[in-house]
């Protein structure tokens, strides 16, 4: 598995880390497939995948109860484990009562990476960030992140740390939804922040039509698969990391092929531009 600096820190993170968005269920919880769930987790662990990103928020707090059930037999440091606080928790008081709570689902003494889930206007960003210093003080988080921060968003966070560094920013990204590369990439690079990208295959939607043929194309040139294209489009720039989800054993030997590899640098431009094409196309026919 191919690592990589997470922020300014000298700690080194898989380029490709396991999501766990729907894996547990969505709003509410969802049992049905727990066995199936805390297998995939430690057959990620396994494969070099031992970064699992979780939230509070995901299928009521199920997700992360499972991936504390996946790795309670794992030495601690053998994971890393990101989970993210929901915007309505954002309080100076509520912020380590959700980390409790989260701690307590996980099963450990401390999170690897906590993120904000969603930046809340109604809530004083410099309150959350004083609270997110207190736990690293204290040994609760080793690492503060956000997630789906503007750059004001970021600039602002930022000013209230006295003592830490932002590390990451979870925002969406594939060659469809470039949004980031206007902004927000070119000031993490900046400032040393790490770039984590979900939805690297468009969650899915990406490998249908009209698009799979064109990855299709790409992939013969180097023997790749269309998820493994995209996958290395992603994570070309040296500040990107990424988190996909599977519940598949096979799925995931597949997109871990999408790391260690490299496509020559004018592919990476034109992909972006023929999906794009290709999508205006049959948006017409429609």
């Amino acid at each position: 598995m191919e690592l990589r600096k997470l922020g300014k820190t000298e700690i080194l993170v898989p380029i490709l880390g396991l999501g766990t968005w729907e894996i547990g269920g969505r709003d509410y919880p969802d049992y049905s497939r727990d066995a199936e769930a805390i297998e995939i987790i430690r057959c990620a662990i396994r494969k070099g995948v031992k970064l699992i990103d979780t939230a509070e928020m995901y299928g009521a707090g199920h997700c992360e109860e499972l991936v504390g059930e996946a790795i309670k037999e794992l030495p601690r440091e053998e994971v890393f484990i990101a989970t993210k606080i929901w915007p309505y928790n954002l309080r100076f008081k509520n912020v380590f009562e959700a980390l409790s709570r989260s701690l307590e689902r996980l099963k450990v003494d401390y999170v690897d990476l906590y993120q904000i889930h969603f930046p809340n206007p109604f809530i004083p960003l410099k309150e959350t960030m004083k609270a997110m210093e207190k736990l690293v003080d204290d040994g609760k988080i080793r690492l503060i992140g956000v997630s789906n921060f503007s750059v004001k968003e970021l600039e602002e966070a930022m000013s209230y740390l006295s003592r830490y560094d932002i590390v990451s920013n979870q925002v969406l990204y594939n060659p469809l939804d470039r949004f980031i590369e206007e902004e927000i990439l070119p000031f993490c690079k900046k400032n040393g922040i790490t770039i984590i990208a979900y939805r690297p295959l468009g969650k899915g939607f990406l490998l249908n039509d009209p698009y799979r043929e064109i990855l299709e194309r790409f992939g013969k040139k180097y023997g790749k698969t269309p998820a493994q294209v995209l996958i290395s489009w992603v994570t070309r720039h040296d500040e990107v990391i990424a988190v996909v989800k599977t519940m598949k054993k096979e799925h995931l030997d597949e997109l871990l092929g999408g790391v260690g590899w490299r496509m020559e640098s004018e592919d990476y431009e034109k992909l972006p531009e023929l999906l794009s094409r290709a999508g205006g196309e049959q948006e017409k026919k429609s």
